[in-house]
């Protein structure tokens, strides 16, 4: 017997069995003289314990007369069904259950001591509701529908969980208001049925135990495993919260574990590329492993198995091995896929293709260390539950590929979010019938200001061509070493002539390196050297000095680059870094006022922005968001000069950085260039932008020798006096704000192929770098690192 107190309660508890007794009493006045003795015989029985009618509330009755209970519902719980019907007297919702069926007695037996009998997904604001709904409908008159599929997960004694579907009758019972009961109105119901949600409420109208619920329910379970895990497993396989993976599979076992009743069952996914002909591990987590690859990475279809896998993926059939061990004995062209199997304790398997529009998109295995646990028979299962599987397999991979896209778009076709509109717009005319066929209109964005500012890698050629003379020298010496010990032994001209030919080399590379000269080297080396060296690997004297070259040698491509990695390293993190800041600072500018914004990586990072109304022309544009937009760039190179001075000190390679900001204020038309995917200015007119653009990082102060940059300066230039007092003042405003030091360079940019007239200012970045907060410009910190070296 159950008899716990589970929440709070509307109710007072009466369990009654008044109107049995009722019923009794009829038959005991009826002709039928067996029915009336045995009805007579039992009210005499059930007149010794009154609580029987008048209520009972103390479970020690119950208990005490269960034999009696058991007789007086003999009629509604016949001996003939006790082992088939999984039935009990309950009161709905509660966790008051008795006089269980044998069947239910054997099934709470077997869930052991520990099972708490719960329904499922069912709390305590439910629970409440619900009991008050009983008195709306039974007191009240208003029917609502309060009907809801309630379950018990009940563990069966193999540890396999089962599901069973909860129904009620409650023929027997009537709900009593108490005088604490107040009153409810029509008006406070049409209330409560649109306030679910608010307890209090529903507490307040229906005070704890204010109302007594008389006479007793009866609850008959159906067993509804195989429905209700695959319920649950649509109901989690259409779910979009992310779960972990260990939780996902273990959930997705026990749910096939529910179905096929089978404790010890496993489960796997294969993804499946057709193109490739070959099996891999799914990226959606390596939680869901894979028994056909049991443990590799990705596999041949055709490396597991000859027939097999051919039923499999070209006809799309469920593989079904009830007895692997015979299977490999009858079909002796499956051994190794099934020692494969056997391998990993798999004796009996069922392997199904998932399949989408005649595409296969993996496999779905199910596994069991027993044999004909799985069989062709129980695959049928699988018919109800792969559509949702597939489905799901379908979204992911539709998903996969829009992030794919995503990505793509992101880093190599430069559509930016601004402007996306627009080829939508565009890409939506053409999804119409009459449309397919037109040409593509170009994509144009008119007046337009544009904008560009660079963070460039001083010196990047200078240190890249000495990070290969020194790559080079050191393999030259190397080879040299190791051919001047061979020329000992070995009496052969064609080595001197190597190392002649070497040490020419090495000086040609340390004097005067060209821009052929690392490609002429690594190919005279490769083709030359090492073919000879193999000749003479063999050699007792030069044995150790080869195994020492290998050891320097990069293996990727046969040649040092120790220097040569760390330049690149250095760039690479430096581009990255600086483009990973100046991306999360646009994510901000964008919310401004929507502008067009792409940056490239090279020797730096440089990027470019475009404002104006027609690239949001749902917003309202106005000037001061150009302004804006400059003084956030302004800004912007502040911040990323401070972010490389802080990332300078870890770097393997020293480099500087130098920043620029060209102001251009006449607005300009960009327009998309299908053949090269990416914009670019539009007709003549405008293309002295472009020409500045990509001459000015190289240009001199006018009459000088002097480049317009410098490290730890920012270099701004422009064409019109209105565009050096705007900057000024933005300088002023930042000067204020601790960014930019009090020193301002002005001076004129030396003529370029054609564009004169061009200025420049030049100010100093002030870097914090002391926990005092103490600012120091660039050339503070360089004679502080000076020193301190």
């Amino acid at each position: 017997m159950i008899f716990e107190k589970q929440f709070g309660n509307p109710f007072q508890i009466e369990i009654s069995f008044h109107k049995v007794i009722e019923g009794l009493e009829e038959i005991a006045r009826s002709d039928v003289d067996f029915r009336a003795n045995y009805a007579k015989g039992l009210l005499a029985e059930a007149a010794k314990v009154p609580e029987l009618r008048t209520g009972i509330s103390d479970p020690r009755v119950i208990e005490k007369n269960s034999q009696l209970i058991r007789h007086l519902l003999s009629d509604l719980f016949p001996t003939a069904l006790t082992d088939n019907e999984i039935k009990a007297v309950t009161i709905p919702f509660h966790h008051i259950i008795f006089n269980h069926t044998r069947r239910f007695a054997q099934i709470i037996l077997n869930a052991g001591p520990e099972f708490d009998m719960g329904i499922r997904d069912f709390d305590e604001h439910q629970f409440y509701v619900m009991s008050c709904c009983m008195i709306l409908k039974y007191h009240y008159g208003h029917n609502v529908d309060f009907q809801r599929p309630v379950f018990y997960d009940i563990p069966d004694s193999d540890g396999s969980v089962k599901h069973y579907r909860i129904l009620y009758n409650a023929d027997f019972m009537e709900v009593v208001k108490t005088d604490a009961a107040p009153d409810v109105s029509p008006e406070d119901i049409a209330i409560l049925l649109d306030n679910f949600d608010n307890f209090e409420m529903w507490k307040e109208k229906f005070p704890p135990e204010t109302w007594i619920l008389r006479g007793f329910g009866i609850m008959t379970l159906y067993d509804s495993t195989v429905e209700s895990a695959v319920s649950l497993l649509k109901e989690n396989l259409l779910s979009n919260e992310k779960k972990k993976d260990d939780g996902k599979a273990s959930l997705l076992e026990n749910i096939f574990r529910s179905i096929y009743r089978i404790n010890d069952l496993r489960l796997g996914f294969a993804e499946y590329l057709p193109e490739e002909q070959r099996f891999k591990i799914a990226n959606f987590g390596s939680a869901i492993p894979s028994i056909l690859l049991a443990g590799k990475s990705e596999t041949e279809y055709h490396d597991l198995c000859a027939c097999s896998m051919d039923e499999l993926v070209s006809e799309a059939k469920y593989l079904a091995i009830s007895d692997v061990e015979r299977f490999a004995e009858q079909f002796p062209e499956e051994r190794e896929f099934a020692e494969h199997l056997l391998r990993q304790d798999v004796k009996s398997a069922i392997f199904a293709p998932i399949m989408k529009n005649g595409r296969v998109l993996g496999v779905f295995e199910l596994v069991s260390p027993i044999p004909r646990q799985l069989n062709s028979i129980n695959a049928n299962k699988l018919d109800f539950v792969l559509p949702f599987i597939t489905d799901t397999m379908d979204r992911y991979y539709s998903e996969k590929q829009n992030h794919i896209d995503a990505i793509i778009q992101k880093e190599y076709t430069a559509i930016h979010p601004s402007v996306y509109w627009k080829f939508k717009e565009e890409a939506d005319l053409h999804t119409l019938s009459e449309n397919a066929d037109k040409p593509f209109r170009e994509i144009i964005f008119k007046d337009v200001y544009p904008m560009y500012g660079q963070i460039d890698i001083k010196g990047s050629s200078v240190a890249r061509n000495q990070a290969i003379q020194k790559d080079l020298t050191k393999q030259i010496e190397a080879l040299s070493d190791i051919l001047s010990e061979l020329t000992k032994s070995q009496k052969l001209p064609v080595l001197e002539q190597h190392v002649f030919e070497l040490e020419k080399l090495k000086v040609n590379i340390g004097d005067d390196l060209k821009a052929d000269s690392e490609a002429v080297a690594q190919n005279y080396i490769l083709t030359e050297i090492h073919p000879m060296l193999e000749h003479f690997n063999t050699r007792k004297e030069i044995v150790g000095k080869l195994e020492n070259y290998a050891a320097i040698l990069d293996p990727a491509f046969g040649m040092v680059y120790d220097a040569r990695k760390k330049f690149d390293d250095t760039l690479s993190l430096i581009n990255k870094r600086m483009a990973s800041v100046l991306d999360k600072k646009q994510e901000e500018a964008q919310d401004f006022f929507p502008h067009y914004y792409e940056r490239f990586k090279t020797d730096g990072v440089e990027h470019n922005l475009y404002i104006g109304a027609s690239i949001a022309p749902k917003r309202t544009y106005s000037p001061i968001f150009l302004d804006n937009l400059r003084l956030w760039q302004l800004q912007a190179m502040c911040d990323l000069e401070v972010e490389y001075f802080r990332l300078r000190p870890s770097l393997p390679y020293e480099l500087d950085v130098t920043s620029l900001i060209l102001v251009y204020s006449s607005p300009i038309s960009i327009r998309f260039r299908m053949d090269e995917k990416r914009f670019d200015v539009d007709g003549t007119y405008n293309a002295r932008y472009e020409v500045v653009k990509k001459r000015i990082d190289k240009s001199n102060i006018k009459g000088t020798t002097k480049r317009i940059t410098e490290a730890g300066k920012i270099t701004i230039v422009f064409s019109q006096s209105h565009e050096e007092h705007e900057y000024r003042r933005f300088i002023t405003l930042l000067q204020y704000k601790n960014r930019l030091g009090n020193n301002i360079e002005s001076f004129e940019v030396e003529d370029l192929q054609g564009v004169t007239g061009l200025k420049a200012l030049r100010v100093e970045v002030l870097y914090q770098v002391t926990p005092e907060g103490e600012n120091y410009t660039f050339d503070d910190l360089v004679k502080e690192l000076d020193i301190k070296s």
